[in-house]
């Protein structure tokens, strides 16, 4: 039987309740995804703590069903980078829809990943399938993806709060990713992140975002 502890966490009165809210969502409104990153080293005591933040997340019977991957070698970045953009050339040179290069045209990508040397990090995101037991036998895993998926999001969250940028990259397929990294047969490439600070001169897209009325809905 599971062991229970008391759970009181702080409360606010409802005005800074309002204002801590605010300022979060003012600070995560500031959060873009970046291509252009600088080389500047990035201690590994930073991503060491968005890892632990990450993996604070909800998950399916509490499985905790993800493996993060945080690669410095320069001999292995500049091997995912080959393999992804091999990958991104047959996406872009016929694999992608029409619809979605169009889709992807605002956003100035192509086949080309230099920052998957230039960041001074990746974080490969694998989802654990299944995981083993106590005896070394296969135990089942719940809401993989889901819950993969809320650990990412709180990685995100957590560069960006430590002043990190990174980007959300899936080339697909992400195979290669196991092969190169050596992960064993339960692991599934999930996302890969880039991590480093910005470059002095990168730009990002003029985007906006959906306003609350487009993706709430209060009944």
């Amino acid at each position: 039987m599971s062991r229970f502890v008391p759970h009181r966490p702080r409360r606010f009165a409802v005005e800074e309740s309002l204002s801590r809210a605010e300022q979060l969502y003012e600070e995560l409104d500031a959060r873009r995804s970046v291509r252009h990153f600088s080389s500047e080293p990035v201690p590994r005591a930073l991503i060491e703590a968005a890892i632990r933040t990450a993996s604070t997340a909800p998950s399916g019977a509490h499985k905790q069903p993800w493996t993060f991957v945080a690669i410095s070698d320069p001999a292995l970045k500049a091997q995912i980078r080959e393999a992804a953009e091999e990958e991104e050339r047959r996406f872009y040179g016929g694999r992608a829809p029409e619809s979605w290069l169009k889709d992807l045209a605002p956003l100035g990508t192509d086949w080309r990943k230099p920052f998957l040397q230039t960041a001074p990090w990746i974080v490969v995101v694998f989802a654990q399938a299944w995981g083993l037991d106590d005896d070394g036998q296969k135990a089942k895993h719940y809401y993989v993806p889901e819950s993969v998926g809320i650990a990412c999001g709180m990685f995100i969250t957590a560069l960006h709060h430590a002043g990190l940028a990174t980007l959300t990259h899936t080339p697909s397929p992400m195979k290669f990713l196991s092969q190169i990294l050596e992960r064993p047969d339960n692991e599934r490439p999930y996302i890969l992140f880039p991590v480093g600070f910005p470059a002095e001169t990168c730009e990002v897209p003029d985007l906006t975002r959906k306003t609350l009325d487009e993706v709430a809905v209060f009944r």
